[in-house]
């Protein structure tokens, strides 16, 4: 077993490192609100700090997941950040989904401290944290991966090693911009059949098992119909995951004309006032 430090609770992160905490690891928690890491120890039995620093003193290996480039970089760098803390020869595994840049420029600082780094971002909701189902793609030195990826296995339901560092954060990009337009062809359709009179549910039964079926579709079609949207991860997170994808478009040549599109549909849930609401609300555009 391994010593480890988990840095960030939100959605993910609180129940990830409590399934870290079950598999037997030694888990030190951080968290900004320093409540929220305490009651996780409470809850689990592990131990919080107050500092990036002291959660990674000692640690084998630190997990982060956290909100954006700059969180990223606030729990890394400085007096009390992660690397300050950590040892030579231990490993700085990123799950937050941030710029393939941020990855690069940390990951060089963590080299020059000794320290590996395995950029590690995921994908599967709240629901796929709390159930230990993530899909999680990774960027990084083979070693450092092979070292990682027992103890990511623990909340995983597939961990692959996509190539160098900024690799994984290059291939969750390839994620969200599937399911920008997966979303909004699916809050068409549904908002189509509304229109038209058909029964939802008999819709959706028979057109998901065809080639128009999808996790989206068999999961999300109830809550979307009847316009609840509560399901984790946010319309304000999915606008910076995919400024990110399409700055990356424009440095690699990419043409991504529907992404750009269906960001500018999320622009208009936020102006409804749904920043908070789950991204499945794409449809409340069209039926509100």
């Amino acid at each position: 077993m391994a010593k480890l430090a988990f840095l960030g609770l939100g959605v993910m992160g609180y129940p990830m490192a409590g399934h870290l905490k079950a598999a037997g690891h030694d888990v030190t928690v951080y968290n900004r609100t320093e409540s929220k890491a305490k009651s996780w120890a409470a809850q689990h039995g592990g131990a919080s700090a107050p500092t990036p620093r002291e959660a990674s003193s000692g640690a084998d290996l630190v997990m982060a997941c956290v909100g954006n480039d700059d969180d990223l970089r606030s729990i890394c760098l400085g007096e009390d950040g992660a690397f300050a803390g950590m040892a030579k020869g231990a490993i700085f595994v990123d799950h937050t989904t941030v710029s393939a840049a941020v990855t690069r420029e940390l990951a060089a600082i963590a080299r020059e401290h000794g320290i590996g780094y395995v950029d590690a971002p995921i994908s599967g909701g709240q629901a796929g944290a709390e159930n230990a189902q993530l899909s999680v793609m990774c960027g990084g030195d083979q070693q450092d991966f092979d070292s990682a990826a027992p103890v990511i296995d623990v909340y995983a339901k597939i961990c692959r090693r996509m190539g160098d560092v900024g690799a994984g954060q290059m291939t969750k990009m390839c994620n969200q911009i599937a399911i920008a337009g997966l979303v909004q062809g699916l809050s068409e359709s549904l908002a189509f059949a509304q229109k038209a009179g058909l029964d939802v549910e008999k819709v959706v039964e028979v057109i998901s098992q065809g080639a128009a079926g999808s996790w989206q579709m068999v999961n999300r079609h109830k809550t979307m119909a009847a316009g609840q949207f509560e399901h984790g991860f946010a319309v304000n997170w999915m606008r910076k995951d995919l400024s990110i994808c399409l700055a990356a478009a424009d440095e690699v040549g990419a043409s991504m004309p529907v992404t750009a599109l269906v960001d500018q549909f999320y622009k208009d849930v936020q102006v409804m006032g749904g920043g908070r609401w789950d991204t499945s609300s794409l449809i409340a555009r069209l039926t509100r």
